[in-house]
């Protein structure tokens, strides 16, 4: 288990660099856990973000990929240019939440 330290907290991490606590995400978090994957963020990276985040709240889980492109508008192609590692190692992590466990 790994840290991310962001200002003045210490945050644990999972084996692949998830959130153990999802509660303490916020934009500062997100922000270092971008730089964690090698991402910049844009608005477009941030509307990805709060879609997931918001689905997490009203459903538990994250949503799955045709899902998430039909609510979007995003092709998957847009989705690896934004996050290169994918939209469950790369955009779930950087919106905090848990590691996907299917398809994501």
């Amino acid at each position: 288990m790994a840290d991310l330290h962001v200002g003045d907290r210490v945050l644990a991490l999972d084996e692949d660099g998830f959130l153990e606590d999802p509660a303490e995400w916020d934009e500062e978090v997100a922000a270092k856990l971008a730089e964690t994957e090698e991402v910049e963020l844009t608005d477009e990276h941030w509307r990805v973000i709060n879609y997931l985040r918001q689905y997490y709240a009203d459903f538990g889980v994250a949503p799955m990929v045709r899902k998430m492109l039909k609510d979007t508008g995003l092709s998957n192609a847009e989705v690896y240019e934004l996050f290169p590692s994918g939209p469950g190692k790369g955009a779930c992590k950087i919106a905090g939440l848990m590691k996907p466990t299917g398809c994501v």
